[in-house]
């Protein structure tokens, strides 16, 4: 005989009880078929689970190890029900939040307004570097919608979606704190003619865009690193380094974030969905919660409220 959840159950309860009998009322079973099937569990395990006498029944050292495992197997697997059915009452429907995202301001607090406003949607994320693999993803109807970023006028790497715009935003220098520059309102991008820069990998303000600035500048720029986020920090942090980053980076200890004179350089955040898909019902209350996601970002940002008082003419959030 297998093992089934049914026969953890049937253990439980003796042991709450503390007797075969008590036990047996409580399931609404004869005494004798429950001391029939607690035997027959018994043999499938190899040993006995419960000291029987006229005082009741104690598990033995068999029967705790037994009773530890069920009492944790018992409830996952009611949970795992529990998700499964409220996944499948929600599929396809407004209740269901699938979410992509390359690196940027907007997820978590987008993730935080929808699991607050809507407790019993089923709410999803799922990272890349990549805009494209994300598209596809929605497109293939894995994800819902997709949080991607686009460098100055271009439009998404994904064709097929409809397409909202958050907020555009200039792009920032990267600097270690003790850089020359590092304290500067702004920073001609001219003055980082020496410079060697690092990237992350993804979809960026890289390549064409940022050759296309520097040569506006009047130089060109020097060794290209590309590593992962935090091989990236560690090389502007030397001093090794510098980078772009958006202009909602949060502060982080031994880096500066500065502006670029003219702010030559631009980066729109976009969220996208299936224009006939399910999603789309939902769309403009998830655009509008993406727009208060990214107004939060910018307000824990003092350097970039700062670039942007001083720039009031910079329209960021989308209207």
């Amino acid at each position: 005989m297998d093992l089934e959840l049914r026969h953890l159950r049937v253990v439980c309860a003796i042991a709450d009880a503390g007797s075969v009998t008590k036990a047996a009322s409580v399931l609404g079973l004869a005494q004798p078929a429950l001391t029939a099937q607690l035997q027959r569990i018994e043999r499938a395990l190899g040993g006995v689970l419960f000291e029987r006498d006229r005082r009741g029944a104690r598990a033995t050292a068999l029967g705790e190890l037994v009773l530890a495992r069920a009492r944790v197997l018992l409830p996952a697997v009611k949970g795992l029900q529990d998700e499964a059915t409220r996944l499948a009452s929600t599929a396809g429907t407004a209740g269901r939040y699938r979410i992509g995202a390359v690196n940027g301001p907007i997820l978590g607090g987008l993730v935080h307004r929808l699991t607050t406003n809507h407790p019993d949607a089923h709410v999803s994320t799922h990272a890349s570097w990549s805009a494209a693999e994300l598209g596809d993803m929605v497109l293939a109807g894995k994800l819902d919608f997709v949080l991607v970023g686009a460098c100055g006028d271009a439009p998404p790497v994904i064709t097929g979606l409809a397409w909202r715009v958050v907020a555009a935003d200039p792009v920032f220098l990267l600097l270690p704190e003790d850089h020359v520059l590092a304290d500067r309102d702004e920073v001609d991008l001219a003055e980082l003619a020496d410079a060697q820069w690092v990237a992350a990998p993804g979809d960026g303000c890289f390549s064409a865009c940022h050759a296309a600035a520097c040569a506006r500048a009047g130089f060109t720029p020097k060794v290209l690193f590309e590593t992962e986020v935090r091989g990236a920090i560690d090389l502007i942090e030397s001093g090794d380094a510098v980078g772009l980053c958006q202009a909602t980076l949060r502060p982080m200890a031994g880096l500066v974030t500065a502006p670029i004179v003219g702010a030559p350089l631009h980066w729109r955040q976009m969220i996208g969905w299936l224009p006939d898909g399910p999603a789309a019902d939902v769309a403009g209350q998830v655009w509008a919660y993406a727009i208060e996601a990214y107004a939060d970002a910018v307000r824990r940002n003092d350097r970039y409220s700062a670039w942007l008082g001083r720039h009031p003419d910079h329209r960021t959030l989308a209207r």
